[in-house]
């Protein structure tokens, strides 16, 4: 029999400026601003279903049902401990359409975990730093950041099959992985792609781009104009308003 995880220690906090309770790990991998952006831009609707791989502690789906309200979101996250949080943080905001699933992405076999039922929506922020470079001593942040080589392609792969015709799906991801996105979006039936850049300040290079695909979509690649994030030491406007606000980045009608 297996010896149990202990759960890492944990520090309270919030999301959106005070809207979302949170509950993440003290030290090793901290949630970033990433799943705050991509939840702002999910289109999603009440009452549909939403998955998120990789949920981590949560706050990918915490924001994306704070917005919309009225969801059935499953997150996956392959670290037991990190799984345990993000149902605790679901639980601890009275999110009972929400719930937190200890799965390998890549590897188990989602539809007898997930039900037949296909999704209307798929978010994530995979694993993208090289797997070559320097590893985090932190065992969480280590598998939570780390990448070796085709993973993104085998995500996609095992993801766009849940996806209804229509539905979307939306990732976060640094710029060198642009290709190998879209590449792996249309091998498995998603186009009409739309890319969002964030500008870390005005002049300066997008590291990290939204990636926006439709289950089924023909139309052409969009670039859109992007948002900037920092104006001086603060956030602009209207990063501000994403991040504490919980306003929606609509990427399909701009």
């Amino acid at each position: 029999m297996e010896a149990e995880v202990p759960p890492p220690a944990a520090t309270q906090g919030y999301l959106l400026g005070g809207r979302i309770r949170y509950t993440q790990p003290k030290d090793g991998y901290r949630t970033g601003i990433e799943p705050v952006f991509l939840a702002a831009s999910v289109p999603a609707r009440p009452g549909e279903r939403v998955l998120e791989a990789g949920t981590g502690a949560g706050a990918g789906l915490l924001c994306l049902e704070r917005r919309i309200g009225g969801l059935h979101g499953i997150g996956l996250e392959i670290e037991p401990a990190m799984a345990a949080l993000a149902a605790a943080n679901f639980a601890a905001n009275g999110y009972s359409g929400l719930a937190a699933l200890c799965a390998d992405v890549a590897a188990s076999p989602l539809p007898r975990l997930l039900g037949a039922e296909p999704f209307d929506h798929i978010l994530s922020n995979p694993p993208w730093h090289d797997a070559s470079g320097t590893h985090p001593a932190d065992g969480l942040r280590e598998r939570a950041k780390m990448a070796e080589d085709g993973l993104l392609e085998r995500w996609i792969a095992r993801l766009a099959p849940r996806l209804k015709p229509r539905g979307t799906i939306t990732l976060i991801l640094p710029s060198r992985m642009i290709p190998e996105a879209l590449a792996a979006l249309g091998a498995g039936g998603c186009g009409s792609p739309v890319l969002f850049p964030l500008w870390p300040r005005p002049a300066r290079e997008a590291k990290m781009l939204l990636v926006q695909a439709t289950k089924g979509g023909r139309a052409e690649c969009r670039m859109l104009p992007g948002l900037i994030l920092h104006d001086g030491p603060a956030y602009t406007l209207a990063a501000h308003a994403i991040l504490r606000d919980a306003a929606a980045l609509d990427l399909q009608r701009r």
